[in-house]
């Protein structure tokens, strides 16, 4: 980095987790020039920051942050450069995709204004399953610079000019970021480069097991129906689970069922009860604490804010 003017609270730097996203873009970003207009943790190891950066020339490197960043410009960058794509220049309304295993060098000149999301590997491909019929394991962030995409725009623009402050907005910040993750999953998706792909699940047992999971959210779902239903020993299921769902039985169940939940206060006017009862939970109280637990909000919370 050529320029090193720690602007940044030290309040704000010590409140980054140990997780994942210690080691991040931020972090890089707060060794410039740039300065932090807007920051806030959304939950579930989201993050978002709004930056703004003016000089005349400088260099800034990234090299394998260990998570992934979807960059909207709002403003300027039209004489920003990836050194490995020189002639290439950013634009308003312009995103970039930085995966995980990145790395990238980029010359930064004059004005830029722009917003970053900085998000888990886990979080882009846990869709993959559902949406795309995929293994988590597959799949990465491509890596691109200054693509467009209309609804991820907007949505990024969206983000932008919401309020942060507060655990209601930041949830309504967390959904956008979520439903912005999920078109981005489908359109800048990229196969895993590493060697073929062992052990897991075969395709059509993996969509046997998501399919009976998803029809039977409201019931008991035990590791022995599960495992009977793949030809498995329970020991072999679990382990052959997490490889291809990328987590365990019991937390791709519990999961799935506050999405669920998720979606049916937000589409339906459902009592709180039969949500509970749809989505398989012992009783109102149990679906409110692991609702809770899952979003930082109660399902009647919850509600009313997706819903105003």
């Amino acid at each position: 980095m050529s320029s090193r003017a720690h602007n940044l609270p030290a309040t704000l730097l010590s409140a980054l987790p140990d997780g994942q996203l210690s080691h991040s873009v931020f972090k890089t970003m707060s060794e410039t020039e740039a300065q932090l207009e807007r920051f806030v943790w959304l939950g579930d190891e989201l993050a978002l920051a709004i930056w703004r950066r003016d000089t005349p020339v400088a260099e800034t490197s990234y090299n394998q942050p260990g998570h992934h960043t979807l960059s909207y410009y709002l403003d300027g960058g039209h004489r920003t450069e990836r050194l490995s794509l020189p002639g290439l220049y950013g634009a308003p309304k312009r995103l970039c995709t930085l995966p995980d295993w990145h790395e990238s060098s980029w010359t930064v000149r004059g004005q830029m204004h722009f917003m970053h999301i900085y998000f888990l590997p886990q979080h882009f491909t846990r869709r993959a399953v559902v949406e795309l019929d995929r293994e988590p394991r597959e799949l990465t962030l491509a890596d691109r610079t200054y693509f467009e995409h209309e609804r991820i725009a907007h949505l990024c623009a969206a983000l932008a000019r919401m309020p942060w402050d507060g655990p209601d907005a930041q949830l309504r910040a967390n959904e956008v970021t979520h439903e912005a993750l999920s078109h981005l999953l489908l359109a800048q998706s990229a196969p895993l480069q590493q060697a073929r792909v062992r052990g897991g699940l075969a395709p059509v047992v993996r969509r046997r097991l998501a399919d009976y999971i998803e029809a039977n959210l409201g019931h008991s779902i035990t590791l022995g129906v599960l495992a009977a239903l793949a030809n498995l020993s329970e020991f072999h299921l679990v382990r052959m689970f997490k490889v291809s769902f990328g987590m365990s039985p019991s937390a791709w169940i519990a999961a799935r069922r506050i999405e669920h939940a998720r979606v049916l206060l937000k589409s339906t006017d459902q009592p709180l009860q039969q949500i509970a009862d749809a989505c398989g939970y012992a009783d109102l109280s149990h679906f409110s604490h692991r609702f809770r637990a899952a979003l930082g909000a109660a399902p009647s919370r919850y509600r009313s804010i997706v819903t105003a």
